[in-house]
């Protein structure tokens, strides 16, 4: 559930990047650290892509983040980057710099998801899915870590998934990148440690999104009905969910980013499972 206002923690003063911030939970993130009076550097690839079964964030999106902060008095700017080519990650992380003299804070929330038999999957899917939710994280951490290194402070959020600590059917490609986002995390948090820099996860379960709310995805969860709608797949998430919801809003997880982007430096390395209790049964 979104609030209204500023939130309690204090960012002023800070310039955060947020990868992935068109929509969904990038958006969400943005906002609560504009909130929480960050200057937030909104990047986003803002195109489509084929290898996925739902359209991905526009430039109208990307704006509309922007315009959307700066509505509530935040400060926020806009930039196109595909996570995926390391010279566009570089000039994004060279260009924050340049105008705003640091960086603070990463979020680095860029995902896609698609679903796949492992033996149906072909190389285009494969490399999209791992380019974008694992290559680009790192390039990303490569990029941003000798700047807050120099500055002796640094915090970054990781966003992973449930799928990053348990197999899935169809998601063999999503899961693989999920899980590999929380080595890496884990490595460059000890890389890090006496640093100033925290490095952790954000491990969500199903979050109410585009990338969820939409017809592929319905009828992966409903394949018995040709065309199913929210109300037909509601019922399957809420089965699903040891707490009987469906899903989380962005809100939800951007409170957990939040507490790990203010932490005072003693959570490191950590994954945060945001997961309405569906880890519970899992060792």
């Amino acid at each position: 559930m979104q609030t209204g206002g500023r939130e309690a923690v204090d960012l002023t003063g800070r310039v955060a990047l947020v990868t992935g911030g068109a929509r969904g939970q990038g958006r969400s993130h943005a906002r609560a650290l504009a909130r929480a009076g960050a200057t937030v550097v909104v990047a986003d690839v803002a195109a489509p892509e084929t290898t996925v079964g739902y359209p991905l964030s526009s430039k109208a999106d990307l704006d509309a983040t922007v315009e959307g902060i700066r509505a509530e008095g935040g400060d926020a700017e806009g930039v196109v980057c595909d996570v995926r080519a390391s010279d566009e990650v570089n000039r994004t992380v060279d260009g924050v710099l340049e105008r705003h003299g640091r960086l603070d804070v990463l979020v680095a929330n860029a995902g896609i998801c698609a679903f796949s038999a492992v033996d149906t999957l072909t190389d285009a899917q494969w490399a999209d899915m791992i380019g974008t939710n694992l290559t680009g994280v790192f390039h990303c951490l490569r990029a941003v870590v000798p700047p807050m290194r120099a500055a002796g402070f640094g915090r970054i959020v990781v966003t992973s998934s449930g799928a990053g600590r348990m197999g899935m059917a169809t998601l063999s490609h999503y899961a693989a990148s999920k899980w590999g986002v929380i080595g890496l995390v884990k490595s460059v948090a000890l890389e890090t440690a006496k640093a100033g820099i925290t490095a952790n996860v954000v491990c969500p379960t199903t979050v109410h999104t585009p990338m969820v709310e939409n017809d592929t995805t319905f009828r992966t969860f409903r394949p018995d009905l040709e065309s199913p709608q929210v109300a037909d797949v509601l019922p399957t998430l809420e089965r699903m969910s040891p707490m009987g919801v469906a899903w989380l809003d962005p809100e939800d997880v951007s409170r957990t980013v939040l507490h790990l982007v203010t932490d005072p430096g003693v959570i490191s390395g950590t994954v945060l499972e945001v997961n309405l209790a569906s880890s519970a049964a899992r060792i």
